[in-house]
């Protein structure tokens, strides 16, 4: 399927769906100042087509039907627009009928109902973003946490097009040295010094590609579990967590039967923190599928929290636990260091986090030991790469980079001309096929 046309003028409703105090029409094309001029109706007696780039006009709409809404007019000159091109945005009350009955009045006043993304598109494909920007809009919107936001505001101020440009000028310099040298062998450089701007390059995409977990989840979140026998403070340690009693606290065991969810954030990392069924042998169908359902979650999560009791002996079923533990997705939590203790961390010969839900000693140790063990001592200040079309074309070139470290000179040039393409088809600055924009834009909004 072709990309759409960029000479039409097209048009959508900007804002979300439902009311609300102000909503905004957008056009983008040739056509933008002509529909304006047939629609709005200033104040003053200067028409829209007159009017220069970056006024804001108050008036009235005007339909076939007649008067629709007051509004405010803000006008935009190509080159210096969103999209690049002549554009005109109208501002009006937030209300479902209006903004329909005005999208209404631009389509027949010859626009084209915008595509999804088709603004953006436009903005791309008349160089006034990056395809990495222009994937940080939609991040942007999509945003559900800081640390999402944050990385995506990064984006869309051309860190990562920077930081990207930077490696593609090593590579760039050491493919003209080995052309130089297969052309004039007497007076290239030597092979060996290639090698130092050959492993800089490839040590700052490892740096980068070092984010991608941490990309990863500040984009989707993460999944937490508690893990436990039966009493050992799971449920009154998920409410310690959260600040707010959200799981049934009983001195009961087995009081926990299903698993529970709830949201909690940590350091700006959205976490999906769940409570689970004690672990430990029943002859009851209805515990054991708790039990089942415990270790499922826990197999599937991002991390877990393996939960003791300090304050009793270790049992059979704690000693289990610890057996099968995944080290590099758990960590050994020790509850209830408010009571005299039955063991001490040192006897098990792990690294265990000390705490109380009762009285909240070591939450904060656990709240940060949770943040590194999700995304390790990546910088909150860096850019994280949470795109995985960015990540996989960053192990391409990586992989193309480390291959023309190893090679003869002639097909080194082959594999250093591979690493820079699949860098550009990153920022979009090389060749991209057309279906994988359409993917891209895709899954942006109409009226983006």
């Amino acid at each position: 399927m072709a990309l759409p046309p960029l000479e039409d003028t097209i048009s959508a409703i900007a804002t979300a769906p439902g009311q609300g105090a102000i909503g905004i029409v957008r056009l983008s094309g040739e056509g933008s100042y002509r529909i304006a001029d047939s629609l709005f109706r200033p104040r003053s007696q200067e028409a829209p087509s007159t009017l220069a780039a970056g006024r804001v006009v108050y008036g009235h709409l005007e339909g076939s039907g007649g008067l629709l809404d007051e509004a405010l007019l803000l006008t935009f000159r190509a080159p210096h627009s969103y999209t690049g091109q002549d554009a005109v945005e109208f501002q009006t009350h937030g209300g479902p009928a209006v903004l329909r009955q005005l999208l209404e009045e631009c389509l027949r006043q010859g626009a084209r109902l915008a595509k999804p993304g088709e603004f953006t598109l436009r903005a791309y494909l008349n160089g006034r973003l990056d395809l990495v920007q222009a994937e940080s809009v939609l991040e942007i919107i999509q945003a559900q946490s800081d640390s999402a936001l944050r990385n995506a505001a990064l984006g869309l101020t051309r860190v990562l097009s920077v930081r990207l440009e930077h490696i593609q000028q090593m590579v760039t310099q050491v493919l003209a040295g080995i052309q130089a040298l297969l052309d004039y062998p007497e007076e290239g450089l030597p092979t060996t010094e290639f090698q130092i701007p050959l492993s800089q390059a490839i040590g700052e995409i490892d740096r980068l590609l070092a984010t991608t977990r941490a990309g990863a989840i500040s984009r989707r979140g993460a999944r937490l579990v508690l893990l436990g026998k039966p009493n050992v403070g799971k449920s009154s340690l998920l409410n310690a967590l959260l600040g707010y009693q959200r799981s049934i606290v009983s001195e009961l065991p087995g009081t926990t039967r299903d698993y529970l969810e709830a949201p909690m954030t940590v350091e700006g990392i959205p976490i999906t923190t769940i409570d689970t069924a004690g672990i430990h042998f029943t002859r009851n169908r209805i515990e054991a599928a708790g039990v089942a359902t415990a270790k499922e979650l826990a197999a599937n999560s991002d991390l877990c929290v393996c939960l003791l009791d300090r304050s009793r002996p270790l049992s059979e079923e704690d000693e289990e636990l610890l057996c099968n533990l995944d080290d590099k997705r758990t960590l050994v939590v020790a509850n209830k260091v408010d009571l005299p203790p039955a063991w001490l961390a040192e006897e098990l010969g792990l690294t265990v986090i000390e705490v109380s839900a009762i009285d909240g000693s070591g939450l904060d140790a656990l709240r940060e030991d949770i943040r590194s063990a999700l995304i390790g001592n990546v910088e909150t200040s860096e850019l994280w790469i949470s795109n995985e079309r960015h990540a996989e074309a960053l192990r391409r070139a990586r992989d193309y980079l480390y291959r023309a470290r190893e090679a003869a000179d002639d097909l080194a040039a082959l594999d250093l001309e591979d690493a820079l393409r699949a860098l550009a088809e990153i920022t979009g600055r090389g060749t991209i096929a057309e279906d994988t924009l359409e993917h891209i834009f895709a899954n942006f909004c109409v009226g983006k």
